[in-house]
């Protein structure tokens, strides 16, 4: 990535995820994100999401094809959605700019909030 471009990030909000405090996740599709700096050569972005506060457990989460969007809207995606069963807890999306579905990393971004809010 040359010196003078932009770094890649995202943000998202949770939007309208249904109240979830019971441990059990549901299904639910992915929240909309807005990107930054994605690198060029970028064909596809695989998000995933970690709960920082139960590291084990896995969210899922998914790869959207990248044809220069700057958001990824919901329904790109399905995973399981936050659901601490005890308090807030830490979560993190990460999404990384591939340049094939299977790899090809080229650049990394990360974006995190808790839940609930």
């Amino acid at each position: 990535m040359p010196s003078d471009a932009a770094p890649f990030t995202i943000s998202f909000t949770w939007g309208d995820l249904e109240p979830c405090t019971t441990g059990h996740p549901n299904i639910v599709d992915n929240p909309r994100f807005a990107l930054s700096g994605v690198p060029e050569g970028t064909a596809f972005i695989r998000f995933t999401l970690k709960d920082h506060d139960a590291p084990h457990y896995d969210h899922g989460g998914g790869v959207v094809a990248y044809s220069g969007q700057d958001v990824i809207e919901p329904g790109a995606f399905r995973y399981k959605s936050p659901c601490p069963p005890r308090g807030v807890h830490h979560y993190e999306w990460t999404a990384t700019a591939q340049r094939q579905a299977d790899g090809g990393v080229l650049a990394t971004a990360r974006a995190a909030r808790q839940y609930p809010e």
